[in-house]
């Protein structure tokens, strides 16, 4: 799967929170409404436990859910999170690659249920989470400024 597939939309390489956490598309299951994303933890996000701080946690986990519900609309919408719920099952080691899970449980036209989980290359299972959300217009980063 490469940057140039359909469900990867041509400007989400500039959004800053993607640097910041090295989020990498590698794929969206359309049957499955799944998207996986691979990072890799940056010395930058975890505390001096040699870990992943728990909010950081969160933000991957928030891409990952967030991206499967831009991908299953194709682009034209993203989630507003009115609640996110996670358990931290292990810490994420500095410097591992996880591979992340998100998932559209439902997208209905008033709100969506997304989940998601964060995993070792070896299966290992680090964090779970849920989220309720409202379906938006997807901003461009020309419509925030951010450009």
């Amino acid at each position: 799967m490469s940057l140039n597939d359909s469900h990867y939309p041509n400007d989400a390489g500039q959004s800053p929170h993607t640097a910041l956490l090295g989020s990498e598309f590698v794929s969206f299951d359309e049957a499955t409404q799944t998207a996986s994303m691979r990072f890799t933890v940056k010395r930058e996000m975890c505390t001096w436990r040699g870990g992943v701080q728990g909010g950081l946690v969160a933000g991957y986990l928030d891409d990952v859910m967030g991206y499967a519900y831009v991908a299953a609309t194709g682009g034209e919408m993203a989630p507003l999170n009115l609640d996110i719920s996670m358990s931290l099952i292990r810490l994420i080691p500095e410097g591992a690659t996880i591979i992340g899970k998100g998932r559209v449980v439902k997208g209905g036209r008033r709100v969506i249920f997304l989940e998601g989980e964060l995993l070792g290359e070896d299966g290992t299972l680090y964090a779970r989470s849920t989220s309720t959300a409202l379906p938006t217009p997807r901003p461009t980063p020309t419509e925030t400024g951010m450009v």
